[in-house]
């Protein structure tokens, strides 16, 4: 692969874009990036990415005044844009239109940003918005290169999205607590009882879950799963982290697989600690008289103890963000779907569960 997509999108912009721009609509306040869906948007491209959805793709946003030169500017690119560039083509499909166009995105920054998060971010945003947001939705808006902005609005949108407000952020990581404690010890009784392929199973369920916790710890969003083993290395324990559930994911018996397990729960407790959120040591102990082991309630119970916030604290406890409560690749990757669940926030209440569930 000659050219990273990232390299490819800028010189677009830079050597064919830009001259369109300042020749046609040379008072035009514009961003120019790489946002979006797509492997280069996170850095991560290799040559398996180039072989679909690929090229010169570009986001060209404007302010929410300029929404009425979103058709002239898309037309312009049209008319004057050549064939080709470095030996790419400008005009080509992508897997969600059939028909070759140009794939410079012109669109306001609140039109882009509400169709990969399904709110609108240049406005107040809700506890609920929040918690039906998934990592990858935010990455696609905040996290590909800019290469010139001078919009007012999406320099905003990124720092409104830099991260959760602080109590939702103890919330979620008390919600991933919560669920380390309700599935570890059975790793070991499942296996006790020869059912390896179920000990393996519960076993990825919960190195998914620290996974997820280790980058709500760091105040990172998460990518989508492809990425998220690959990214979870560039966190600051992430290579001592990804080394113990690899030790827990490829045991064949469950004593060492919850021992790794374990082990990767305790790198998390300490971590927590250093930056000074409420944690634990030991964060692991026995699980009654049995030969299991469990999150202690302690960290879990710290975590929400330290929320403020009223509203906050009349959520469900132990739920967390839509992506903690569904696995659906069919509800997490559509926007209007997971924000159509904010009614379902509203529904439930610690009071509305069973005796002993919180």
């Amino acid at each position: 692969m000659p050219e990273r997509g990232a390299e490819l999108s800028e010189g677009f912009y830079r050597e064919l874009v830009a001259p369109v721009l300042q020749n046609r609509f040379p008072e035009l306040a514009y961003a120019a990036a790489r946002l979006g869906s797509g492997s280069d948007v996170l850095g991560l491209d290799d040559e398996r990415s180039a072989d679909h959805d690929f090229g010169c793709r570009l986001n060209l946003l404007l302010d929410q005044e300029g929404a009425a030169l979103v058709v002239p500017v898309t037309s312009a690119l049209e008319e004057s844009l050549p064939e080709s560039f470095r030996g790419w083509p400008v005009r080509f499909t992508v897997s969600w239109r059939p028909s070759a166009a140009v794939n410079a995105d012109v669109a306001t920054v609140a039109d882009f940003a509400s169709g990969r998060l399904g709110v609108d971010p240049t406005q107040p945003m809700g506890i609920v918005d929040w918690l039906c947001l998934t990592g990858q939705a935010v990455l696609e808006v905040v996290a590909g290169p800019v290469f010139h902005d001078g919009t007012r609005e999406l320099s905003v949108v990124h720092e409104v999205l830099a991260w959760y407000p602080d109590d939702l952020w103890l919330y979620v990581m008390s919600a991933g607590w919560a669920r380390l404690g309700q599935e570890l010890p059975v790793v070991g009784r499942a296996g006790e009882r020869g059912d390896e392929a179920g000990s393996r199973v519960i076993a990825a369920r919960l190195a998914r879950d620290i996974i997820h916790l280790a980058f709500l710890v760091e105040r990172r969003w998460s990518p989508y799963p492809k990425w998220t083993g690959t990214a979870l290395r560039q966190l600051p324990m992430g290579p001592d982290l990804a080394d113990q559930l690899d030790r827990a994911l490829s045991s064949p018996e469950w004593r060492p697989r919850q021992d790794g397990l374990a082990a990767a729960i305790e790198l998390l407790a300490v971590r927590q600690a250093s930056l000074g959120l409420p944690s634990a040591r030991p964060a692991v102990t026995a699980f009654f008289d049995r030969p299991f082991l469990t999150p202690v309630g302690a960290v879990h119970e710290a975590l929400w103890g330290a929320i403020a916030d009223k509203e906050v604290r009349r959520l469900p406890k132990g739920v967390g963000s839509v992506e903690q409560w569904s696995d659906s690749v069919d509800v997490l990757s559509h926007p209007s779907r997971r924000m159509a669940l904010r009614t379902v926030y509203g529904q439930w209440s610690t009071e509305a569960l069973p005796a002993g569930s919180a």
